[in-house]
């Protein structure tokens, strides 16, 4: 059985509360990535914020560039350790409608893995492909 600690991206890039939504989206194109973790200096998950974020909860309320990051970002996570399945992490996405796992051990960020992991590390006629079927036909729901 294959663990998410053996397909999760190490090493994610994360903004922390006083960054503004600038500073995430200029990451964001520097990374060439769709969200970003919100963290402590220690790497304690906070929340998140996705390209989708910035556009609907900052720039569509009409909020400045120097919005900070706390106040677009989601807060209740879904996120995973990096012992579970990879089956698990596909159903759980699947369930609750995301395409970014957060990998947390002792609530510190070790990782990150994306639908696209998944449907590419097990191929799309199993659980990741039906999850990825699932969450592309709907908006992507925070929690």
């Amino acid at each position: 059985m294959d663990h998410l600690r053996d397909l999760m991206t190490s090493n994610v890039d994360y903004c922390t509360p006083v960054d503004n939504i600038y500073e995430v989206a200029v990451k964001m194109k520097d990374d060439n990535v769709g969200a970003i973790p919100i963290c402590e200096e220690n790497q304690q998950l906070l929340g998140m914020i996705t390209d989708r974020d910035i556009v609907v909860r900052g720039m569509a309320e009409r909020r400045p560039g120097s919005t900070q990051v706390t106040d677009v970002m989601s807060e209740h996570l879904i996120t995973a350790s990096p012992d579970m399945s990879v089956d698990e992490a596909a159903d759980l996405m699947a369930k609750h409608q995301i395409r970014r796992l957060p990998i947390v051990d002792n609530n510190r960020l070790v990782g990150i893995v994306s639908l696209g992991d998944l449907a590419i590390h097990k191929g799309t006629d199993d659980e990741a492909g039906y999850a990825l079927s699932e969450i592309s036909e709907s908006p992507e729901v925070h929690h």
